[in-house]
């Protein structure tokens, strides 16, 4: 068995430290004893753009081509799935609130990152992305949110304003018509369901598999269209 070797730890604001571990060829981010993410569950994160992107408005490439929100980076998998679909003339914000976040990216796991933050399309923003939503009007044709754990935040509570009725007001306003609200979960929520249709989207909810392979447990994506 090879061990696990501890490569960083990353104070999150407001919430609880990640770990950065690297067991072979494969890296985990953990919180808490909690494996949060792993280069050997990519699926859903890149389920989430795919099927985003395939749900894009009609003419959203019109006027310089489909500008994407994504917060948060965590190990790239939605940003790169999203840069493979996209044509030359998109735009892709990220937003990642930890910086040690990013610095993984360009150091230990720089091979899996394969230069992606270094795309011309992409913007990337070391900050919270509800203060991006929030400061926002009718600039995004899709957000694609993967923070946290889903709607049931874990790192830390500030993440729950981005699921309340006040967050998603912001992200309504955030999108231009016809835009696509995404949010990626680890569990189903239905309390969360209601709260989507009662802010006015359309709501469509999928289950993807963690593992690109079609294997692995079942995640949960929302995609809200705005009317």
């Amino acid at each position: 068995m090879i061990p696990r070797e501890h490569l960083g730890t990353a104070p999150v604001p407001g919430g609880e430290a990640l770990y950065l571990y690297r067991r072979g060829r494969d890296f985990t981010i953990a919180l808490d004893g909690n494996d949060l993410m792993s280069t050997r569950m990519s699926g859903s994160e890149e389920a989430l753009a795919d099927m985003s992107c395939d749900r894009l408005r009609d003419g959203a490439d019109k006027g310089g081509g489909p500008h994407l929100l994504v917060g948060g980076y965590g190990m790239g998998f939605t940003l790169r799935a999203a840069l493979a679909r996209l044509g030359p003339d998109a735009r892709v914000t990220v937003a990642e609130l930890v910086p040690e976040i990013i610095d993984w990216a360009r150091g230990p796991m720089a091979e899996l990152t394969a230069g992606c933050l270094d795309d011309p399309r992409v913007e990337l923003l070391l900050t919270d992305v509800s203060g991006v939503i929030g400061g926002a009007a009718r600039l995004y044709d899709a957000i694609l949110l993967d923070v946290d754990n889903g709607p049931d935040g874990l790192t830390r509570i500030g993440n729950d304003r981005l699921y309340s009725m006040g967050g998603l007001a912001r992200a309504k306003a955030a999108l231009r018509p016809g835009g696509i609200l995404a949010i990626w979960s680890a569990a189903p929520d239905a309390k969360f369901s209601r709260r989507l249709k009662e802010s006015g989207f359309a709501v469509e909810e999928v289950v993807v598999r963690a593992r690109s392979n079609g294997k692995g447990p079942r995640h949960i994506i929302w995609f809200a269209r705005t009317l």
